[in-house]
């Protein structure tokens, strides 16, 4: 999508195609997170990471600043219109757990998409989740060893659902060529994965 940092509007509107099919898969997503719930011992925590995959993945494909934060507010959008059971206070999720998925590729100068940088993005989203469920007393009233229980169960999903899963996503698409029109893979960004 050409050679310069900003976002042109090919980037803009395959951003969103992305954060579309995923804001439809975040709301189908809801009630498989409901059913976790009663195994107990904060099993649904374990699968809440899907809730930030648009940003990664979308930043591992386009690769510009500012793709993160636009593709989780997108599929916090798409998930608002398709009647999301959590309501509005989805696209406040969305734009915090953008945001910090955002800071995890700014801190590498968004030179770097490997597997390490896709999980510390996956790990600024579920802060930022956490950021909401505070502001929403979803875990004011929790005790340590339940939180402690959560937070670890959430950070740990996100890693391998918004961060390995998202990172071999992206490599098999890239792989079957599927991507070329979207950013013409070179030798280079194949190294950028593997570093």
């Amino acid at each position: 999508m050409g050679k310069g940092k900003g976002l042109k509007l090919a980037d803009i509107l395959v951003t969103v195609v992305i954060a579309v099919v995923f804001g439809i898969v975040y709301k189908l997503w809801g009630p498989l997170y409901d059913a976790a719930k009663p195994f107990g011992i904060r099993l649904e925590e374990l699968i809440y990471g899907m809730w930030f995959i648009a940003g990664t993945v979308a930043a591992l494909l386009i690769r510009k600043p500012g793709v993160a934060l636009l593709a989780e507010v997108a599929a916090a959008s798409a998930e608002l219109v398709t009647g999301s059971q959590y309501g509005v206070s989805v696209l406040l999720s969305g734009v915090l757990q953008g945001l910090f998925a955002e800071l995890a590729f700014a801190a590498f100068g968004y030179r770097r998409f490997t597997i390490g940088v896709a999980s510390l993005a996956a790990i600024g989203s579920s802060a930022g989740s956490l950021i909401m469920d505070f502001y929403n007393n979803y875990i004011t009233d929790l005790s340590a060893w339940n939180l402690t229980l959560m937070i670890g169960a959430r950070t740990i999903g996100s890693i391998i659902i918004c961060g390995f899963f998202a990172y071999y996503l992206v490599k098999a698409l890239e792989a079957t060529g599927v991507t070329k029109q979207l950013r013409p893979v070179s030798n280079e960004d194949y190294k950028a994965l593997d570093n």
